[in-house]
């Protein structure tokens, strides 16, 4: 098996749940299966409420600083004074305490969003998020392909609650020695990444060294984050759309598929 020894590989692992089952037309006795939790979690950031999403319940630290620096309410830790967080039944709640600039930056957006409710800017104010003006990275040289080997094997290996529930995906740290130095695992692939995003801010982790490896497939959005967090180079297990490879290459950020049965493929920077 790949090693994947660490200090911290993947702290406040999620819990998976058991559930029986009966197959569909079968005689066979009931069965059970582990299944991933999943909880609403909802964010406010000094006693405003900002965010209510669906993530797995683990790592949520993790989450909610990833989460604060690839939204640009914070753009470094420093900024993040504090992190409460409360658990009830089927729901978290997080209370942040920020940079008294950043949170009057936020309530400023907040008021322009509340702004254009209505009117005819709308459209424009939401391309205008999803397609975001970033600041391009300097460009790094691509891992060596021998880092690649046995990747796969490695990423099962690190996914410790996906072999036992499935239905998660993971984000991954590997160092430029290639050994998997941390795991998130999360419902949502733009949750697990800022899970990594946020230990690694918090392990002070140089995210212009080693690479990044994500299960699933390539969104821009992953793209944004990437960015804003600095990751020199972006690994996915997926194939990525002509739109992500459009916007790795102009903002100088290393991008490479892992197929099945190839190589690993360079989209950027391009050939």
């Amino acid at each position: 098996m790949a090693e994947t020894d660490s200090a911290d590989f993947n702290a406040d692992p999620i819990e998976a749940s058991e559930f029986s089952y009966r197959e569909l037309a079968s005689d066979a006795p009931a069965a059970s299966a582990a299944l991933a939790s999943e909880t609403a979690l909802a964010i406010s950031y000094n006693g405003i409420n900002q965010a209510v999403m669906m993530v797995s319940p683990g790592n949520l630290e993790d989450f909610i600083r990833g989460f604060s620096l690839t939204n640009e309410i914070v753009t470094g830790p420093e900024q993040i004074y504090d992190i409460s967080i409360t658990a009830g039944e089927e729901s978290h709640t997080a209370e942040v305490e920020i940079a008294s600039r950043n949170f009057w930056a936020l309530k400023n957006s907040r008021r322009q969003m509340a702004g254009t409710t209505g009117c005819g800017i709308c459209g424009v104010e939401a391309i205008d998020q999803a397609l975001p003006q970033l600041v391009a990275l300097e460009a790094s040289p691509l891992p060596a392909l021998a880092l690649f080997s046995e990747l796969r094997q490695k990423v099962n290996a690190a996914q410790q609650v996906a072999r036992s529930s499935g239905a998660l995906h993971a984000a991954l740290y590997l160092d430029d020695s290639g050994k998997v130095v941390l795991c998130r695992e999360d419902i949502g692939r733009h949750n697990a990444l800022d899970k990594l995003i946020g230990a690694m801010l918090h392990q002070q982790v140089d995210s212009q060294s080693g690479m990044v490896v994500m299960t699933s497939r390539c969104s821009l959005e992953l793209i944004h984050k990437a960015v804003r967090a600095k990751i020199a180079t972006l690994v996915t297990l997926s194939a990525p759309t002509a739109l992500t490879v459009q916007w790795a290459r102009r903002y100088r950020l290393n991008l490479i598929h892992v197929p099945h049965h190839s190589p690993p493929r360079v989209y950027s920077p391009a050939p």
